[in-house]
């Protein structure tokens, strides 16, 4: 071999190095990464629902941001007989009025069970600034007062009934029962006469719940799906005997929800009457 050719042989040789170098460069520079084929990073996967939740997928559930639900009893103004204790559970109306009237004026929308337990179970989307407004224990001013209110702000509420009461004086009818219904707010089980689920035993399960339930079914001519606990009290051995008698979902007060029944132990905040607007207010973001 002459030099000539010797010397071209040598840089083919340099040159073919040089380009294998440089395509390894390239295939290991960072910033081509994203040429490169994806890859199954579990730590980019979302953690919120993205679609329906299992029903007994309780973890998932617990991780969904909860919404404010407020629990009303009776609004009335105070008596001087009214104790201490009495107060927190009597609002007095003009009190509820500004109440009522902060909620609308900061933009809370009013939700209904279906659509609590839509969002919780199926990731469906709610109103902004959503609120859930509850009732316990038939009292006659929800039906005089709260309901007037409510109907200034086009305003759904969900009452709970105890069916003992029902067209005793102070309380409320079957028919005013039926029209809340009628006009669009919910009605909910709350027990015969306001026994404490946690001492049931026995037949308490049918005097207590089954039978009060069919007679509400009876009034309103709907299904009812929804359970409120008397004095926000419950226990695990509640959860199966509502859901043996079809209950979607059931509401507490304050305590910890249920790790392996969330749907049954869903948390409310009772208002006392001593509340201004802007403790309400407080109150609603410090608790959900």
């Amino acid at each position: 071999m002459n030099a000539r050719y010797f010397y071209v042989y040598i840089l083919l040789i340099v040159c073919s190095v040089i380009a294998l170098i440089s395509c390894e460069s390239k295939a290991s520079d960072p910033g081509k990464t994203k040429d490169l084929p994806a890859t199954n990073d579990s730590s980019k996967v979302k953690t919120e629902p993205t679609g329906p939740v299992a029903l007994n997928d309780a973890a998932a559930i617990l991780k969904i941001k909860e919404i404010p639900i407020l629990c009303y009893h009776q609004i009335r103004d105070w008596k001087p007989t009214d104790s201490k204790t009495a107060k927190a559970y009597i609002v007095p109306i003009n009190a509820f009025q500004q109440q009522i009237k902060m909620l609308a004026d900061s933009g809370y929308h009013t939700i209904l069970p279906d659509q609590l337990y839509d969002y919780l179970t199926k990731n469906s989307p709610l109103p902004s600034k959503p609120v859930m407004l509850t009732f316990d224990d038939t009292d006659l001013d929800q039906f005089t007062i709260g309901l007037p209110e409510l109907n200034k702000y086009d305003y759904k509420g969900v009452f709970f009934i105890m069916t003992v009461s029902l067209g005793r004086p102070h309380y409320m009818s079957k028919d005013q029962v039926k029209t809340l219904s009628d006009q669009g707010h919910v009605i909910g089980s709350h027990t015969w006469d306001h026994h404490n689920v946690k001492k049931y035993q026995g037949q308490d399960w049918v005097t207590q719940i089954e039978k009060p339930t069919k007679q509400l079914e009876a009034i309103t001519g709907k299904k009812i799906d929804y359970f409120a606990y008397p004095f926000g009290l419950w226990n695990h051995e509640a959860i199966p005997e509502l859901q043996k008698r079809g209950f979607k979902a059931a509401f507490q007060l304050y305590a910890k929800r249920d790790q392996q029944d969330p749907l049954y132990s869903i948390q409310r905040i009772i208002v006392p009457g001593s509340w201004t607007p802007a403790q309400l207010s407080n109150a609603i973001k410090s608790s959900f």
